[in-house]
């Protein structure tokens, strides 16, 4: 039958595969990618997203059901965008009914409505009243020939109008006017000769930041690695850029890696633009996540700031993205949909022809072996703005020294002097809670967690004993439930107990306590930044939500408590991770007039990392990591992935795993080119009650290794044992490999 139709239509399901549907009874125009549908799913009706449509179908036509219901009149992605999250799915191996329902707000993934808007108009009656038909109530006669001017006014225009709520009910009541609603529309935010995209003058910029933003082409793709060091002025050379995209009539997307940046960010961007500007991250609710979408979408935010998510979100007239602190690993997701925002930025600026900047004091290996491989542009910016000078480090060797919980009694004295002297302090440790560990000291119990193979976080301030890992809590004890001792013993320091230490020496000063406890309420975040911002004397305390981004001009000193953890660690990145974090926390210090100080305390001062990090040099480390990864055929130099599984019984997990290695191999031996390691359990083999393995793939060619996944995530799909274990193929991981 030449006239058959048939719809190819992705539905949110773990399997990787489109469905055909017939059209709907009511048939319309032909529907185009990107339009959600209705659609019969088993016994359910579930909201779907017409990918393709087709002339044939493999299955008879009497098996097919028809579309339910059709949900919008014109795709909710532009062309571009589906073609990119179409290969985010391809590339990350995952199902496409899952990328792309995660590329939408939950309120349109449900089947709702976009943002709608209430206004008013003539009914059919009063259209055919003459202008004075109400003349003896001047005020409803007034709204009626407003509205005989307008097809539809908001209530909004009506205020401004001097309507009131009372003449528009009277209307109402005589059957005269009618409310209507409609999907809201985007508005021009270019400078139309009468308004200025820009509130407050540019800064000037020095040599560096003048020659990045100089070298920087806005008509077509490039990514430019803007690699300068921590209070180098990148943000400056991003607000630049972007006032040439808005004054073209184009978007910015900008993101940034945690919600907890989204307060400064905004701020700073409101300042300089008048502009409407989107936030989009998971802190909101549902409906300003829609409605924030839809302002990208159409057209009426010119600049979108977001966290990972915001990597695909719709923009009408996209003009650049930017990618703010690029090396962050929160830029990757570590469940479900396993993508990483920033690779999924390249190749949207890539498709869109639009330029893309990736900025970092700490750039990540993959960029900079990039930067090598003349993928991207590396433009440099050296020193920090207004001629601050780079804090001067000081290595504190803690052998043999006598701590006080922790604090070394030189680091002590440091933070006296400063305090004494007007000044902030920054005492960074990346664990939270009192103690990790709760121990008896007459029989050697320990406080484990029943669901995973870690110790249980001791914390005071809601008191309890808490996993990181999978949230269970429980009391603290009183005494040791195998021996009945009272004596039980804090192992370690996180910090609360840093803050109850610092709060106990010194009485008179204030101390803020910075982690996800601390800041786990709506504006607690932000309220705690405008306290210290106030540039009073005070010690701040936290974990890594400090290092990143954040300008405290007050902070003169910076006390890293525990150096040594990543030192010697099984994954291959964690000296990468450890010299960036570093890096990080110690540009937070002398941004402002007064210089600032760096002290590491560690048990191996003599180690290469820190001797390279103390000369400033994230260069030449970074040049010595590259070295390292190199001779170890290592990514950048070669391309990995890992295939997850866990379940209940570890022997099920390992067994499925067991069998995808002996299917990969009958596929594609392993060679000089081709590594398989494993399967092994993960670094926490047990963890939420569920017992997890991993099985390591590492190829030279991209090509090969992704045809073999793609072979293998099939195989799992047919394979009966793998229906009740839960697996994942992780493409380009971040954690330990």
């Amino acid at each position: 039958m030449t006239d058959a139709l048939f719809y190819q239509v992705a539905v949110q399901s773990p399997l990787r595969r489109l469905f055909d549907y017939l059209p709907a009874v009511e048939t319309g125009p032909v529907l185009l990618p990107g339009v959600r549908v209705t659609v019969p799913f088993g016994k359910r009706e579930v909201t779907g997203i017409v990918v393709s449509h087709t002339a044939s179908s493999d299955y008879p036509v009497t098996k097919l059901k028809p579309i339910s219901a059709v949900l919008d009149s014109a795709p909710l992605f532009p062309p571009v965008l589906f073609t990119v999250l179409l290969w985010a799915a391809r590339y990350y191996q995952h199902p496409l009914g899952d990328v792309l329902a995660s590329a939408l707000p939950t309120l349109l993934r449900k089947g709702g409505d976009l943002p709608q808007q209430n206004f008013w108009r003539l009914s059919t009656h009063g259209k055919g009243l003459p202008n004075d038909a109400l003349r003896r109530a001047p005020s409803q006669q007034a709204l009626l020939q407003l509205l005989q001017q307008h097809e539809g006014l908001s209530r909004d225009d009506l205020s401004t109008a001097g309507v009131s709520a009372a003449t528009i009910r009277s209307l109402v009541n005589k059957e005269l006017i009618e409310s209507f609603s409609t999907t809201l529309t985007g508005a021009n935010f270019a400078p139309d000769g009468e308004r200025e995209i820009l509130a407050e003058a540019p800064l000037s910029l020095s040599s560096d930041q003048q020659d990045a933003l100089d070298n920087i082409e806005f008509k077509a793709y490039h990514s430019y690695l803007i690699d300068g060091e921590t209070g180098s002025g990148k943000t400056e050379v991003y607000l630049q850029a972007i006032t040439h995209v808005l004054r073209e009539g184009r978007q910015a997307l900008v993101l940034i890696p945690e919600i907890n940046l989204s307060p400064q960010t905004l701020a700073r961007f409101r300042a300089r633009f008048h502009c409407p500007i989107a936030l989009i991250h998971s802190g909101l609710s549902e409906r300003q996540r829609l409605e924030a979408w839809w302002a990208a979408a159409n057209g009426s935010a010119g600049i979108i700031i977001g966290t990972r998510s915001a990597a695909f979100v719709p923009m009408q007239a996209p003009g650049m993205i930017i990618v703010d602190e690029e090396h962050d690993s929160s830029f990757k997701q570590q469940e479900g949909f396993r993508y990483s925002a920033r690779d999924v930025a390249v190749m949207r600026a890539n498709r869109e022809n639009i330029p893309l900047l990736l900025g970092s004091a700490t750039p990540s290996l993959e960029s900079l072996y990039n930067c090598e491989q003349q993928r991207y542009r590396h433009l440099s910016i050296k020193g920090r703005h207004g001629g601050a000078a780079q804090a001067a480090w000081q290595l504190v060797d803690i052998r043999h020294s006598q701590l006080n919980t922790g604090f070394s009694q030189s680091v002590l004295e440091a933070i006296k002097t400063q305090l004494s002297e007007g000044n902030q302090i920054l005492v960074f440790l990346n664990r939270r809670g009192f103690a990790p560990t709760l121990m008896c000291h007459d029989c050697g119990w320990v406080a484990n967690c029943k669901h995973c193979d870690a110790h249980l976080t001791v914390h005071t301030h809601r008191p309890g004993l808490h996993c990181h890992h999978c949230e269970s809590r429980q009391a603290l004890p009183s005494s040791c439930p195998d021996c009945a001792s009272v004596q039980l013993n804090y192992l370690g320091q996180g910090t609360e107990r840093s803050e109850a230490t610092l709060q106990a020496l010194f009485p008179e000063a204030i101390v803020h306590r910075v982690d996800r406890d601390s800041t786990g309420n709506k504006r607690a975040m932000e309220t705690l930044l405008e306290q210290i911002n106030k540039n009073e004397p005070c010690i701040l305390v936290g974990t890594q939500m400090l290092a990143k981004g954040h300008h405290f001009p007050a902070v003169t000193l910076v006390v890293v408590l525990d150096a040594d953890t990543s030192l010697f660690s099984t994954d291959f990145r964690a000296l990468e991770k450890m010299g960036q974090l570093i890096t990080q926390v110690a540009g937070r210090a002398g941004r402002g007039a007064k210089p600032g100080v760096v002290m590491i305390q560690s048990h191996h001062c003599e180690h290469p990392v820190f001797e390279l990090l103390s000369q400033h040099s994230y260069g030449k480390f970074a040049q010595h990591l590259l070295h390292e990864r190199q001779l170890s055929a290592m990514p950048p130099f070669s391309n990995a992935a890992l295939i997850r599984a866990e379940f209940h019984q570890g022997g099920e997990a390992l067994a499925l795993l067991q069998r995808a290695r002996t299917y990969l191999e009958s596929q594609m031996p392993s060679s000089p080119t081709l590594r398989y390691l494993g399967p092994f359990p993960a670094a926490m083999e047990r963890r939420n009650g569920r017992y997890r393995y991993q099985l390591t793939l590492i190829g030279n060619e991209r090509r090969d290794l992704h045809a073999l996944l793609a072979a293998l995530s099939h195989w799992l799909e047919q394979d009966k044992g793998a229906r009740k274990i839960r697996w994942a193929i992780d493409v380009d991981p971040q954690d330990t490999i």
